[in-house]
């Protein structure tokens, strides 16, 4: 399939990734410019990094992939996820934000070790957290980007992750958050761009919405319901605890929470979170209903899904190959894709960057360290966490949105409690959020486990683990010494979202 044309726009695109790290390499003089850009995101650059930051390659992919393969039951999904990014920045955005100018907090870990005065216990527990579900959420990253590389290129598995593991490491080690938030922006822009123009071609290609929900409902009715009738996946009230999971769990991922530390100012947070949800929204929406095409295109011939286990996450891919004739816009497709998953790749390294570098070797194993010898630390292991994240995704899931779910679930489980008690309930304690914080990992661990291989639950695995997590903190902390009247006030916690003016 690759032409000239297409290994040339794709290059330029690789090489305009990389000129940002070389760029951004410049502005970088000590950690805090490495991991949070020195403090000085604007509006822009802070709202499309969100959108780059939640989209990722189930955006493009899993949710196509997903909208063929089960309907209009999965649409909630399209309102839940960009509801994550007004729910972080409105319900832990505003208030982090308050406490970092005074505190000036270099991840969520800061927060979590002040907060419950557990400096070394909790922090290392919630590190350890957020590398685990980072590298299970980066497989699926790296997992979408191989995808499009083998379909545009025609090249196998192991050399489509190189070339990608390659081209994120080099920008995003090199140029920090600085060069992660302005490649942000020119991905998000490439991105919405790119489904606004796209996406309703393939709708379009297909026969049209009109067309494509009656040929959905005569394939199969649940197709077109709200929800699935009892016994399947999406039914009411798993699309309860689905809202949550995608909600809030986005929302308190380390990676996604821990922009809001690197925004210039407070008043950037006012017209963010609408604006968020709504780009965010639109292009889900289209994404979706290009999975529903798909049901057409495939169903009557068009063409064809490869044979492989997680053939429902190429039919946006095959939809546009069909779709434009041009071989050319099929390359620019694939830079879209491309852009929509490295967006998030970039930061999810980043974060494991910052919580190995900072909050284990800064704050636990050697507090003492040279700020020079805390970057160079920083960046190795965001080498390292692309190499061990490729040699994982050399074996890829059924479906990339199940992978993802799994992801978001193990960060509902193990973050949402302790970061909520932690900003609105003064009676949380430390006891009770490393109690809560590691039975949630654990249960999560456990009811997953349950759901994927002995039966299938009424509730997404993580609606069960949050529990555990909640009743733990409830508990605990009734059964525990509160926290200083001193901490709490240095934390703001209270039942308030903008912090009261001293």
């Amino acid at each position: 399939m690759a032409d000239i044309t297409t290994i040339a726009i794709v290059t330029i695109y690789c090489l305009l990734m990389i000129g940002i790290g070389g760029w951004a390499s410049k502005k970088v003089k000590n950690t805090e410019d490495y991991l949070v850009a020195g403090r000085s995101l604007g509006f822009w650059v802070f709202v499309l990094l969100m959108v780059g930051t939640v989209c990722s390659g189930m955006s493009l992919l899993g949710v196509s992939g997903l909208g063929f393969k089960f309907g209009w039951p999965t649409i909630w999904e399209q309102i839940f996820v960009p509801l994550s990014i007004a729910f972080c920045i409105i319900f832990f955005g505003v208030k982090l934000h308050a406490i970092t100018r005074e505190t000036g907090y270099i991840t969520v870990q800061d927060y979590l070790a002040h907060r419950y005065d557990s400096p070394m216990t909790l922090r290392t527990l919630s590190a350890i957290a957020g590398i685990i579900v980072s590298f299970v959420y980066l497989v699926g990253q790296y997992t979408a980007i191989a995808i499009v590389l083998m379909w545009l290129f025609e090249i196998p598995l192991w050399l489509a992750l190189i070339i990608a593991t390659l081209v994120v490491t080099i920008y995003t080690t090199i140029g920090g958050l600085y060069a992660v938030a302005w490649a942000a922006l020119i991905q998000s822009l490439i991105l919405i761009g790119g489904v606004l123009i796209m996406a309703p071609i393939i709708i379009f290609y297909a026969g049209g919405f009109t067309h494509v929900n009656e040929f959905m409902a005569s394939v199969d009715p649940n197709l077109v319901q709200p929800w699935m009738p009892g016994g399947m996946v999406f039914t009411p009230s798993y699309l309860v605890s689905f809202g949550i999971l995608l909600m809030i769990g986005l929302a308190c991922a380390p990676h996604v929470i821990n922009n809001v530390l690197a925004v210039k100012d407070a008043r950037l947070f006012k017209w963010a979170p609408l604006l968020g949800f709504l780009i965010y929204g639109v292009v889900m929406f289209l994404l979706k209903f290009a999975g529903f095409a798909g049901i057409v295109l495939v169903k009557e011939g068009v063409f064809t899904l490869p044979d492989v286990a997680n053939a429902q996450d190429f039919v946006i891919l095959y939809g546009i190959q069909n779709a434009i004739p041009h071989i050319a816009l099929w390359s620019i497709f694939a830079v879209i894709v491309l852009a929509a998953v490295m967006s998030t790749t970039d930061r999810l390294m980043l974060t494991i960057g910052a919580m190995f570098s900072w909050d284990i070797y800064k704050k636990i194993i050697r507090p003492d360290a040279p700020d020079k010898q805390v970057l160079l630390i920083s960046k190795v292991v965001v080498v390292l966490s692309a190499l061990v994240t490729m040699i994982l995704a050399l074996n890829p899931p059924e479906m990339l949105a199940f992978l993802i779910w799994m992801g978001i679930g193990i960060m509902l489980s193990t973050f949402a409690v302790p970061l909520l008690a932690g900003l609105y309930w003064r009676r949380a304690t430390g006891t009770a959020a490393i109690v809560s914080m590691a039975l949630g990992l654990i249960s999560a661990g456990i009811f997953g486990a349950y759901y994927q291989y002995i039966e299938k639950l009424p509730l997404h695995f993580s609606f069960y683990a949050v529990l555990v997590s909640l009743i733990a903190m409830i508990i605990v902390s009734l059964a525990t010494e509160p926290v200083s009247e001193k901490i709490l006030d240095e934390t703001k916690t209270g039942w308030f979202i903008r912090c009261p003016e001293k």
